[in-house]
């Protein structure tokens, strides 16, 4: 339905902007350690312009810089954007729609993107941007979050939601496109025509106190799980986070849990003239 890419943009944009200003504090500790697998895939070297698509609180684009890149950030919502520019003065940040990018063909020598391309209304036309925007040659890599079969983090909070709470509850729009697997992503760039294509799973681990811990890092610094978590009834989101420390025992290393976490990473090159 034609209505369903704004539905899909709005509820985004919204929960964004009311993230930005507590993402730093919460969040962003699950996906730190993709940062440099990612520009490792993206061949980030001195002296290479580089955009940061859905840049958020510019913290790749900021470990692009202090590889000698010449960092851009890019980003839809305006309190990201001045999270960013405050945090990362050095880096050009504008405020921009991913599916629509304010640059002229072939300006930068490669585009990546941390767990933001999964958020747009239409990745598959925000992939054909980062093509047009590549120089000939140049690279993508972006990564999105693995399947919560994958990804412990994720399981353990929509089991609990599935034990105390709700899961009908946000009533969110459905995302704009199915993004996490290897061959979903792979058939993404390639229907963006991207050649030398790859994705692979890669691992990680989140530290964080308790079951309460995971419930507030994602309702602070998401905006699905986060409609989500927050549509839930108070008795319920106190029966989920004992769920949460029940069924991660396992992990437990001393004061902290350390759950296991995953990523797609994926790969890509426009080809040469």
């Amino acid at each position: 339905m034609n209505h369903e890419p704004e539905a899909v943009r709005a509820f985004e944009h919204t929960g964004w902007q009311r993230a930005a200003s507590s993402y730093g504090d919460s969040f962003a500790h699950a996906t730190e350690p993709y940062m440099a697998p990612l520009l490792d895939a993206a061949e980030i070297s001195q002296g290479q312009r580089v955009l940061d698509v859905a840049c958020g609180p510019g913290h790749l684009a900021a470990t692009a810089t202090a590889r000698g890149a010449f960092a851009h950030g890019l980003d839809f919502s305006a309190a990201m954007v001045g999270v960013a520019r405050g945090l990362h003065p050095e880096i050009v940040v504008t405020e921009g729609d991913a599916e629509d990018m304010p640059y002229p063909d072939g300006t930068f020598d490669a585009v990546a993107s941390s767990f933001g391309i999964h958020h747009v209304p239409r990745p598959q036309q925000a992939l054909a941007e980062c093509r047009r925007v590549l120089k000939p040659g140049g690279r993508i890599a972006f990564t999105v979050w693995a399947a919560p079969a994958e990804n412990i983090a994720w399981s353990l909070v929509f089991d609990a939601v599935a034990r105390h709470g709700d899961r009908s509850a946000a009533q969110t729009p459905p995302p704009g496109g199915a993004l996490n697997e290897t061959d979903q992503c792979a058939r993404a760039l390639e229907a963006a025509g991207f050649a030398d294509r790859s994705a692979e799973i890669v691992r990680a681990e989140w530290r964080l106190r308790d079951g309460r811990a995971l419930l507030a890092a994602l309702a602070a610094g998401t905006v699905r799980m986060a409609a989500l978590i927050g549509a839930q009834q108070p008795s319920a989101l106190a029966a989920m986070a004992v769920d949460i420390d029940c069924h991660a025992a396992r992990f437990r290393r001393g004061e902290d849990l350390a759950i296991p976490i995953a990523a797609v990473l994926a790969r890509g090159r426009k080809a040469a003239d």
